[in-house]
């Protein structure tokens, strides 16, 4: 008899690596404006729409237990250019392109996807790959 999983109710947190991670912070707070949940010196983490957590870790900070009053959390670390997508509203993309713009960053591509979906992509300061998608990219978004 087949046994099935218990049901995953989603991705809670995206994890970066990031070299200098003031540099990191800037951006992600001057340029998505993302709201800061805590911070020490080994990292950031953000709330991204009010559902998920972007973390920031300093790359190498985290090669150690981490050793908390209610237990402990694992060694990690992260290598090379890594990719996430923020979703966003249709009507919002072009408000995005002109933001990026104004604040000096290329978009380094662009796509229409079959299901109507449109991407942009872009480059945070560690060259990590970004992308702002609307809905019709993937059939459950």
């Amino acid at each position: 008899m087949r046994r099935l999983a218990p049901k995953l109710n989603g991705v809670l947190e995206t994890a970066l690596y990031v070299d200098d991670l003031e540099t990191a912070a800037r951006f992600y707070e001057q340029v998505l404006e993302l709201p800061v949940l805590t911070q020490d010196s080994r990292f950031r983490a953000y709330d991204v729409g009010g559902r998920n957590v972007l973390l920031l870790f300093h790359r190498g900070a985290t090669l150690e237990t981490v050793h908390l009053p209610g237990g402990t959390i694992p060694p990690h670390d992260g290598h090379g250019p890594l990719h996430i997508a923020f979703a966003v509203s249709a009507d919002d993309l072009p408000v995005w392109t002109k933001r990026l713009d104004s604040h000096g960053i290329a978009i380094e591509g662009r796509t229409d996807w079959p299901r109507g979906g449109h991407s942009i992509y872009f480059r945070d300061p560690d060259g990590h790959l970004l992308e702002l998608a609307t809905p019709g990219l993937w059939a459950i978004y």
